[in-house]
């Protein structure tokens, strides 16, 4: 399914998280000497973005979702994935080379959930002037998102999977 107009700056930021998770993977195994830089480009994309992503999910999407009954476990379990993930972000300077896949892993996983499950889902139950309202207050709610493009560094850029 298409992805409604309102949740599109959403999907957008779902799809450089991936990105990083992508590298991460295809990273594998990471050499000990570059640990601190994917440490480093973890944290980056913490601040300018994932936090207000996060904050925007918590407080226009998951209330939405949550009037209807079928969503409510999902939207339990998404909450549930933010406490988890943010705190991987904030600790992304303890990450071990064992950890980094793990976190990518989870963020992931989480990405997908959203956009296969609860995106899809939201729009099949929602009425289109209700999500163009939710697209209202999330261009709201995302409106401190730093609209600059994070660049890897060349330890962290995109690799050809060998």
């Amino acid at each position: 399914m298409l992805r409604d107009k309102s949740l599109i700056p959403l999907s957008h930021q779902h799809q450089r998280a991936l990105a990083l998770c992508v590298r991460i993977d295809r990273a594998q195994p990471i050499p000990e000497e570059d640990l601190q830089a994917w440490q480093t480009e973890i944290e980056r994309h913490f601040e300018p973005e994932i936090r207000i992503h996060f904050a925007a999910e918590e407080a226009e999407v998951f209330p939405v979702a949550r009037k209807f009954p079928e969503l409510t476990s999902l939207v339990d379990e998404l909450i549930s994935d933010h406490a988890s993930l943010r705190e991987g972000f904030l600790q992304a300077r303890r990450m071990s080379v064992e950890a980094l896949p793990v976190f990518a892993q989870k963020l992931s996983a989480h990405i997908r959930k959203e956009e296969r499950q609860l995106f899809e889902r939201m729009q099949e139950l929602m009425d289109p002037s209700d999500l163009a309202n939710l697209g209202k207050q999330l261009e709201t709610a995302l409106a401190e998102v730093a609209q600059s493009c994070l660049l890897p560094t060349d330890v962290t850029k995109l690799r050809r999977k060998t």
